[in-house]
């Protein structure tokens, strides 16, 4: 039995349990009891407890939360020096007070205290702890997956280099909806209050690493990771892209019995080294369905896997296409648990090609190649329509994150300069894909939707390097003119589909509207490489 300690004796008699202790170190807030590092029995002893958790067919927890996605707009990066900063920021004074409204919530509290890796690579690895009220015991169970695990020796003088502390039951006065995730990359801290989805503890902790990648040459990109066998070797992908574009899946779709190595966040760094992040996977399960995506299926029906904000009728029978609740369910599920899942450590770590996810409607085709600084350009425009991942204030509605990260705590211009940098410093391979459909919305009986079939068909030509291309004289990019698997040419040139329609005009306007909002959009970034800016 974990040994339970009052905080005032927490920095002095060690809390054992499973071989792990707490030994003598400190924590930076006081509570009415610590329990550190519980196994994943305990957690999943203290999540039962839970008035919101339910037991599913899976014999694994589904919780409902009040919060169903992450509160962007509650997000302020603490500093005096707001012009650093690309998102809305607070005052350091005021960060200090509202720290201390929470260090004070926390003296009256049982919390629980998470440690582990983000990254397993000894070379690149960062030390991270999770301090959470005990009464969400399953984010801390979330995390503990995620995290690599680090040995009991290690947790006897563990030291995190980022800290996470959370008080999902504490609001935050005057600030949107009571919430408030501030944080303070000064001494790589974040502090969350009034929200209890999972993903706020997760991205905490990785906004955090983001700066540290960046401050060691390298880009942290809100990307998956996968291994393609071609010919005897081994052909390594990256898959950017906003929430809702079709990354897990991407990454998750099999090709040449390919193999998944990480899904949400990797390190790309000079020369096309790539680090992980992560020891699971945080997916979407709204439509999740065993035929499209069978390995996050089966590993979502794990009994170690935990769910959140998934639709669950009498009987724990759970319904992946329930949207009554919110299309934002989720689950975490452990590396352990995907079939077939690579360590980034044992595979050729030097990236051959990224893909930049875009769901388009109208004119982007299934896949186009970029080179040069045009491949930067797309990177940063990062374009696609929200999904409820951002939040009901995204959802439904034209985006653009640059990089795809919505996550970068810096000066967004700083990523496609780096991008821009690194693409230079290796021979990677840069790709449009458009996971979303061609000639018009779902309302339109004339559009295609590009089908998770055929996005599949296209990663494994790329990585087989089978696809014919010719230049395209509206964007610049090159199209294909041939993709073994994909059989329709509409999907390859949609200004060949739209001319057999008889909407050209339609279609030139498209183009014209598109480059004049690219060019516009990249100019509004200070600092963005002039080569970036003229590339479009």
């Amino acid at each position: 039995m974990t040994e339970i300690l009052p905080s005032e004796n927490a920095a002095s008699h060690p809390s054992h349990h499973a071989g792990r202790t707490a030994g003598r170190r400190k924590l930076p807030v006081e509570a009415k009891s610590f329990v550190w590092n519980p196994t994943p029995e305990q957690l999943r002893t203290f999540s039962e407890e839970m008035p919101n958790a339910r037991l599913t067919e899976f014999n694994n927890l589904n919780v409902g939360t009040r919060v169903v996605s992450r509160s962007k707009l509650s997000t302020f990066v603490a500093t005096d020096r707001p012009h650093e900063h690309s998102d809305q920021t607070i005052s350091r004074a005021e960060y200090e007070r509202m720290a201390r409204l929470q260090n004070e919530y926390i003296r009256t509290r049982d919390m629980l205290v998470v440690e582990g890796f983000i990254g397993n690579d000894r070379e690149f690895r960062v030390p991270a702890r999770l301090i959470i009220e005990k009464a969400n015991a399953n984010i801390a169970a979330m995390q503990q997956i995620l995290y690599y695990p680090a040995t009991a020796e290690e947790l006897e003088a563990f030291d995190p280099a980022l800290t996470v502390i959370y008080t999902p039951n504490l609001e935050a006065e005057g600030y949107p909806e009571k919430r408030l995730i501030a944080v303070d990359l000064e001494n790589y801290v974040t502090r969350v209050f009034s929200s209890d989805y999972f993903g706020e503890s997760k991205k905490g902790g990785l906004r955090m690493w983001n700066k540290l990648v960046y401050e060691r040459g390298g880009l942290a990109l809100h990307a998956g990771c996968k291994v393609i066998p071609v010919r005897g070797k081994n052909r390594v992908g990256l898959i950017v892209g906003l929430s809702g574009t079709g990354k897990t899946t991407t990454t998750f779709t099999k090709q040449n019995n390919s193999q998944p190595v990480q899904d949400d966040f990797c390190a790309l760094m000079p020369g096309g080294k790539i680090y992980a992040t992560e020891n699971g996977c945080f997916a979407k399960t709204f439509g999740l369905n065993p035929n499209d995506e069978p390995t996050i299926y089966h590993a979502c029906a794990s009994p170690h896997a935990y769910l959140e904000n998934v639709s669950q009728s009498e009987g724990g029978k759970v319904d992946y296409f329930d949207t009554s609740y919110t299309q934002n369910g989720r689950a975490v599920i452990r590396m352990a648990d995907i079939a077939g899942a690579a360590d980034a450590r044992e595979v050729a770590t030097k990236v051959d090609f990224l893909l930049i996810l875009n769901r388009n409607e109208t004119i982007i085709p299934a896949v186009a190649r970029l080179e040069g600084p045009l491949a930067a350009a797309y990177f940063m425009l990062g374009e696609t329509k929200g999904t409820s991942a951002g939040g009901a204030s995204e959802a439904g509605k034209s985006l653009r994150v640059p990089g795809t990260n919505p996550f970068f705590p810096l000066l967004h211009a700083y990523q496609g300069n780096r991008m821009n940098e690194l693409m230079k410093s290796c021979a990677m391979e840069v790709y449009l894909l458009n996971t979303g459909r061609i000639g018009g919305g779902e309302e339109d009986e004339r559009s295609k939707k590009v089908k998770i079939q055929q996005s599949s068909a296209v990663v494994k030509a790329i990585a087989e390097g089978t696809i014919k291309w010719e230049r395209d004289p509206d964007f610049g990019y090159l199209v294909a003119t041939k993709v073994p698997g994909v059989e329709d040419f509409d999907y390859l040139q949609p200004k060949k589909m739209y001319e057999r329609q008889g909407r050209l005009d339609e279609y030139n306007q498209l183009v014209a509207k598109y480059n004049r909002d690219r060019r516009e959009y990249l100019h509004k970034w200070p600092g963005l490489d002039a080569e970036i800016v003229e590339a479009i």
